[in-house]
């Protein structure tokens, strides 16, 4: 049965403005779906200005005090997990034991950032027996947080954590596609954490009538925001005239370099998970595989029977979900028209397959194909991997560099003088040596080149939502 749900400002679900409302659709078999509010720029001011009058009773706890309510969160995330996976796996396509991976996720970044809270300190420093000079590193105020359809409670909890945490308030847009899950938590924090009115809020709504109005408002302060580049350049030129401080994570075509001296076992599964991760609607996903010319035939042939044995999910089980939206769904298709045109050959997949309902593709491997062709250097968003053959350690990195992308790598090899060789030559903010993906809520995350900048995860995630103030005394 579906549902008509509303913003949450203020700690309760409050009407739009416009009296408005956008239908979302469920992957696995293109039915509708809940409806969501449809946000304008009226919604957005509203819930800018409760966040920001929260601000000052937010601070007036002790650092401590905002932990234990973080703390709250994450139990009370567990506590509702099965709920929590079940719309996330209806929003998104997601097998349900994917998107119970994503909801505990979720509970990490609070259950993190909630011990984190009391690290936020600064330092001092010795000007002489003459001064008393020391640091402290404030919150912003009010962030808006944009978020992105392909992991939307993952991605809130890896934002919204760590921001208030750090002592701001948050106004978050989730995406059109997949809102309902974040409005549950938003209820969820406020009702039954105890965490303060106006510190969480959520207005829902397209990126043009809600997210614009959102980056654009005076008291917004810092904008975090996900999703792909054009969006993220958008978003970029609206802060650029306000002067605004932005965390943007953008896109990947990511390289996973596979060594002659490599575990082929291990490289071959590896390199399955890193393009079919998510159905590959991750950004960072390993979507080139760079291989050794010695070993090129026989990985082909080892990867391509692997692949044949991945599974379409059952909706419960893990395997190959749908693509968590039409318009995605027919992108992945337009980019086996594109591979067929600069003559890639396809392993396997390469066709939309046969389904019954459902926005679902086919894993696919293309070999035959340059570091020049579009489909080696565009961001196609889908379970499409390319092989690509290299001669040496120097070319494998030349290759692996040749994008404008930097967000994610991978090496294979037994040797680990070259894993920290390579790692270092590899312009990416993320590298993983014989396992892709890795690392956890407290690995710093965030990309090079128009894959972004700032850092999301971790301590340092923590520290790029304060401000460092100086202060400095004549004794």
């Amino acid at each position: 049965m579906t549902k008509q749900w509303d913003h949450f400002i203020q700690g309760r679900f409050a009407a739009p403005e416009a009296g408005g409302y956008l239908q979302e659709y469920k992957p696995m078999t293109g039915a509708p779906g809940d409806e969501i509010a449809r946000g304008t720029a009226a919604d957005v001011d509203v819930a800018v200005n409760s966040a920001h009058a929260a601000i000052a009773p937010w601070n007036a706890l002790k650092q401590i005090e905002r932990g234990r309510l973080l703390l709250a969160i994450a139990r009370d995330i567990r506590a509702n997990a099965a709920d929590f996976a079940a719309q996330e796996a209806d929003e998104t396509g997601k097998p349900l034991k994917v998107a119970a991976i994503e909801v505990e996720l979720c509970a990490q970044y609070f259950e993190y950032y909630g011990g984190l809270s009391t690290a936020i300190h600064g330092e001092q420093i010795d000007l002489g027996p003459n001064y008393h000079c020391y640091t402290t590193r404030d919150p912003f105020g009010v962030i808006g947080v944009i978020l992105p359809w392909n992991a939307p409670i993952n991605q809130a909890g890896r934002a919204i954590a760590p921001a208030i945490a750090a002592g701001n308030t948050v106004v978050v847009k989730p995406s059109e596609f997949t809102s309902v899950s974040l409005l549950r938590l938003a209820e969820m924090a406020v009702e039954t954490s105890g965490l303060p009115a106006g510190v969480f809020n959520v207005v829902t709504g397209t990126g043009k009538e809600t997210g614009e109005p959102l980056v654009l408002h005076p008291l917004v302060r810092k904008v975090a925001f996900t999703g792909s580049v054009r969006a993220g350049r958008e978003i970029g030129k609206l802060a650029g005239d306000r002067i605004l401080p932005l965390t943007l994570e953008l896109g990947g075509k990511s390289p996973n370099i596979v060594f002659e001296d490599a575990d082929l076992d291990k490289a071959v599964m590896g390199a399955i998970m890193a393009f079919t991760i998510n159905s590959g609607q991750v950004c960072l996903a390993g979507t080139r595989a760079l291989v050794h010319e010695s070993i090129f035939d026989e990985f082909a042939e080892r990867l391509t029977a692997a692949v044949q044995k991945v599974p379409v999910s059952d909706g419960v089980e893990f395997g190959l979900g749908p693509m968590t939206t039409r318009a995605q769904y027919e992108q992945v298709g337009r980019y086996y028209d594109v591979a067929r045109e600069e003559g890639a050959t396809a392993l396997i997949g390469g066709e939309m397959p046969e389904t019954e309902g459902g926005w679902y593709v086919a894993p696919t491997i293309y070999k035959d194909v340059r570091s020049d062709m579009r489909i080696a250097r565009e961001e196609i968003f889908g379970p499409v991997l390319v092989l690509i053959p290299f001669r040496d350690e120097d070319e494998a990195v030349a290759i692996a560099n040749d994008t404008e992308y930097g967000l994610a790598a991978g090496l294979w090899t037994g040797d680990l003088s070259r894993a920290h060789r390579v790692s270092a030559r590899i312009e990416a903010g993320q590298i993983y040596v014989n396992e892709y993906p890795a690392g956890g809520v407290e690995t710093p995350f965030g990309g090079f080149k128009k894959s972004g900048y700032g850092r999301e995860k971790g301590l340092e995630a923590l520290h790029h939502y304060t401000q460092t103030k100086t202060t400095i005394v004549r004794l």
